[in-house]
């Protein structure tokens, strides 16, 4: 498969700080691959680089087949930008904004088309500042692809969005990799990542301390399982309900998580101690490890 981002040994310091630190990693033609970490990990810096807004300090850079730093405006025409905050002129229409940026693009999308994929066609001629926050997060999508990208980097694009206008805005994206697009997701969403990304990275401290599918970052933490409830006010010893306990135990705010690979004896202890003490486990779920507990391992110091 044709390789539409090519990373090897990407550096970027700022003074004594590596913001990125020998960074190497390549996206494919027509997949979501998602850049995520902790603030300050170097995602923003990398994707900048990647973007050609920022001069990285060494490493080689291949970006559609050209380097971002030399690739001047044909390249930015083949790219779109979803920032998490666009900063366009709030005073001007949403169709003043998009006929506004459009002009920039030799492949622009008919605004009425945009429009439509971004669900705000009754929305075309008010002022941008009259829009709620999601829906100016759905103009900034809009002028990502008013230019028919053959690569779109998208930095958190579902913020302010309700839940189901979120997974609307995931069919979006599936049906734009369905055509071709290649996408560059970064994102706070783990769900966002796990329902999108085709690949991904874990960067921290400038480094890449994972990378792979969201299914071979689950297997990494094996067949575990994770019990959570929350503990009942009961004048009783914890060590009855801990120490019997195969998986390993921790809590926060009176919340209990097991993380355990027995989850059916694990399981029939908890509930057996719950029956005995006639208490109710409020919020019991057992659930298989997510990216987001698997995330929150590599990188929870940090958050």
């Amino acid at each position: 498969m044709t390789t539409a981002i090519e990373v090897s040994g990407l550096t970027k310091h700022y003074g004594e700080n590596r913001a990125v630190d020998g960074v190497s990693f390549a996206v494919d033609v027509g997949e979501v691959f998602a850049i995520l970490g902790p603030n300050g990990a170097g995602k923003s810096t990398t994707v900048e680089i990647l973007e050609g807004h920022r001069a990285r300090d060494g490493g080689s850079v291949s970006v559609l087949g050209v380097d971002p730093a030399t690739g001047g405006r044909a390249f930015r025409d083949r790219i779109g930008i979803v920032l998490q905050e666009a900063g366009v002129d709030k005073e001007l229409t949403v169709r003043e904004t998009l006929d506004l940026y459009s002009s920039a693009y030799t492949r622009r999308r008919s605004i009425e088309e945009v429009i439509e994929l971004v669900e705000l066609a009754d929305r075309l001629d008010d002022r941008i500042s009259r829009l709620s926050g999601g829906q100016q997060r759905r103009v900034d999508l809009a002028l990502g692809l008013i230019g028919t990208p053959e690569l779109l980097f998208l930095d958190e694009p579902t913020t302010g969005f309700d839940p189901a206008a979120r997974r609307r805005s995931w069919e979006l994206v599936r049906r734009l990799t369905d055509e071709g697009t290649t996408v560059v997701l970064t994102t706070h969403y783990l769900e966002e990542a796990e329902e999108l990304a085709d690949r991904l990275i874990v960067m921290a401290h400038g480094q890449i301390v994972a990378a792979g599918t969201p299914e071979q970052l689950r297997d990494q933490a094996g067949s575990e399982t994770v019990i959570r409830f929350a503990l009942p006010k009961i004048d009783a010893p914890l060590n009855s309900l801990l120490e019997p306990l195969h998986g390993e135990a921790s809590g926060r705010d009176l919340r209990i998580e097991i993380s355990t690979t027995r989850p059916t004896a694990d399981l029939a202890h908890v509930t057996r101690w719950a029956i005995d003490r006639g208490v109710e486990l409020d919020g019991l779920t057992v659930e298989s490890v997510t990216l987001e507990d698997v995330y929150l391992r590599l990188v929870g110091e940090d958050t």
